[in-house]
């Protein structure tokens, strides 16, 4: 299993135990509980229900929220030039959209003029330049045989 010149591994290790090393608790030393005598005894209360029954207690204030700080007034000049800086970036905008498509719609219409002046020039080019179809007394020479107003000559 192994070759000869590699070691063979031990069949015994040495094992080491480690323990763990306990960690002491936290001591807690519990605050003294001292009576405390309010400034001032509350007053006490006596309600007579509808039933005749009498209900004595300490009278509790309600609990008051602490006033809210009243927010400082926006100035209307501030909130005027704000309005009007988003009004004249829309208007920006908008210029810039409508200008766009005025370019486009130019470059639309020059294609279009460019287009029919093709198309145009063909059909003229084929006018011209294809076969006659006229009659007149031009003289065409095919193999020494010369026809003229279509009539053979030889």
């Amino acid at each position: 299993m192994y070759p000869e010149h590699t070691p063979r591994p031990p069949t015994e290790r040495a094992v080491e135990v480690h323990q763990p090393t306990p960690i002491p608790p936290p001591v807690v030393h519990p605050a003294p509980v001292v009576p405390v005598q309010p400034g001032t005894l509350p007053t006490v209360a006596s309600v007579v229900l509808p039933d005749g029954r009498v209900v004595t207690g300490y009278a509790i204030d309600a609990v008051r929220p602490e006033p809210v700080t009243a927010k400082p007034a926006v100035s209307r000049t501030a909130v005027n030039v704000a309005l009007g800086g988003v009004g004249f970036l829309a208007v920006c905008g908008g210029l810039l959209l409508l200008t766009s498509f005025i370019a486009a719609l130019t470059a639309f219409i020059g294609q279009l003029i460019i287009l029919a002046a093709v198309i145009f020039g063909g059909w003229i080019a084929v006018q011209v330049l294809g076969p006659s179809g006229h009659k007149g007394g031009t003289t065409v020479n095919i193999r020494r045989a010369v026809f003229k107003r279509n009539h053979f000559h030889s």
